[in-house]
This record gives structure tokens, C-alpha cells and sequence, in this order.
């Protein structure tokens, strides 16, 4: 199993569309296998930074997971609002949860 963060930096003033164009990938990646978790979040202290949690079986899940024609439609509709991303992948042996 592994956990995945996706940290976006989104333009001022774009949540709206951000979140809209995230819908779709959302709903579809967690219908796919290996899929435990799928969600988008927002910081409360940063309105321009949104985090996406994920967790999958496998990083070959994730794998297959990146390379879905939803993903790639997510990131082309993205692309206007994002300033930057960074995606770290967590395996459970280095994690501690409390």
C-alpha cells in the first residue's frame, strides 16, 4: 500500500475552475482498482494551495492510475491554473501513524 500527496500552487482567483476540473478525475479514479482513497483538499491558511490525498494497493495502482485518459484530460484542463506542482509518494514502512 501506498499513500500519495499532490501539493498544487493554483493561479489567484482560479479555485472555482480548479475544483470543477478536478470533479471528473476524482469521481473516475476512485471507481478504478487498486483505489482505497481519492480526495482533493483545500489549505486553510493558503486559498492557492490544494492538496490531493490518495491511496492505492500498490505503486503499480498508481502507475496505471497516471497513465488514464481521465488523468490526462485532468492535467490539460489543469494547466491554466497551476503555477506548480509536487507529488510525493509514501510507503508505509516510512510512515509512522499515531
Amino acid at each position: 500500500m501506498i499513500y500519495v500527496a499532490e501539493t498544487f500552487r493554483i493561479r489567484p482567483g482560479t479555485i472555482e475552475p480548479f475544483v470543477e476540473a478536478a470533479y471528473g478525475a476524482i469521481d473516475a479514479s476512485r471507481r478504478e482498482p487498486g483505489c482505497l482513497l481519492y480526495d482533493l483538499h483545500a489549505s486553510v491558511t493558503d486559498p492557492d494551495r490544494q492538496v490531493c490525498i490518495e491511496q492505492w494497493d500498490s505503486r503499480e495502482c498508481f502507475d496505471r492510475h497516471s497513465a488514464t485518459a481521465h488523468m490526462a484530460i485532468f492535467r490539460d484542463a489543469i494547466k491554466p491554473f497551476v503555477i506548480s506542482s509536487r507529488v510525493e509518494i509514501i510507503y508505509p514502512e516510512h510512515v509512522e501513524t499515531i
